[in-house]
């Protein structure tokens, strides 16, 4: 009998070792999953720091629209280039170069411009910070060119903001390329519907969705150049992206530092 209990007793000691082991091998994983992402967070804040350049590309939309943009130190001008998905009329290029004379001459709708800019960098920056710890992350696979995550809510974050409370109750993936650690692709979806101030202030339906694209146009020099936010209910968190919006931006060319916003709008009149 005693041999009998020796046996089972050391099956159940190689039982609870393997569990044991299972979970610190999960553990490990978390770890290191949380690692990658924080370690793609301190390159994204390093690179805005770092990066003041401006640049001249091409932004099309889902209605059939594209624009040609021009940033400058100063402020971005766009104009279209096409309609509905024809030609842009002349009466349509006419308003856009009284819209843009307007912005050119009035420093107030500059100023407000930049202030809607900072207020995102600065919403932008709160929650690439909040990133690690608001979700549960796991690697789901690795190659020498990138690794690709998956996250869902870490039910022990305490969201400080508004915004945080939303993103941190997406799941979804992400796409970290290396060896940088720049973040590729950053894909979400709200499975629940999240209600701020009893509705007031955001609601925000289940089956919400975004999908941001980012590629490196430049050695060392990323942009976001694929938005796809589709936002049931409402709720104002950022000013400068809409609630429904698909843009894609592409031939993307650097604007010299000393560009004007006269010269940017020259720019845009003889489309180059």
């Amino acid at each position: 009998m005693a041999e009998r209990r020796t046996v089972w007793t050391s099956v159940l000691g190689l039982a609870l070792c393997a569990l044991w082991a299972g979970t610190g091998a999960q553990a490990a994983q978390v770890q290191n999953a949380k690692a990658i992402v924080q370690q793609a967070v301190n390159a994204e804040l390093a690179a805005n720091r770092e990066d003041h350049s401006h640049w001249k590309y091409l932004q099309s939309e889902a209605n059939g629209d594209k624009f040609l943009v021009v940033e400058t130190q100063y402020g971005a001008v766009s104009r279209h280039v096409m309609e509905n998905g024809r030609p842009a009329s002349a009466a349509t290029l006419r308003e856009d170069d009284e819209r843009n004379q307007r912005f050119i001459h009035d420093p107030a709708l500059q100023a407000k411009q930049r202030r809607d800019g900072q207020h995102d960098d600065k919403s932008a920056t709160e929650l690439l910070n909040q990133m690690p710890e608001a979700f549960l992350w796991k690697v789901e696979g690795e190659t020498a060119e990138a690794v690709s995550l998956s996250y869902q809510p870490n039910p022990n974050f305490d969201p400080p903001t508004m915004e945080s409370r939303v993103m941190s109750a997406m799941t979804g993936t992400m796409v970290v390329a290396k060896p940088a650690y720049r973040i590729q692709s950053f894909k979400g979806r709200l499975n629940a519907d999240v209600t701020i101030g009893f509705g007031f202030l955001a609601r925000i339906k289940e089956g919400s969705t975004f999908d941001i694209e980012r590629r490196q146009i430049a050695p060392g020099l990323w942009q976001i150049t694929e938005t796809h936010v589709h936002i049931g209910g409402h709720a104002l968190f950022f000013k400068t992206i809409g609630q429904q919006q698909d843009e894609i931006k592409t031939d993307f060319k650097p604007v010299p530092p000393s560009t004007t916003l006269e010269e940017a709008v020259r720019m845009l009149q003889a489309g180059n």
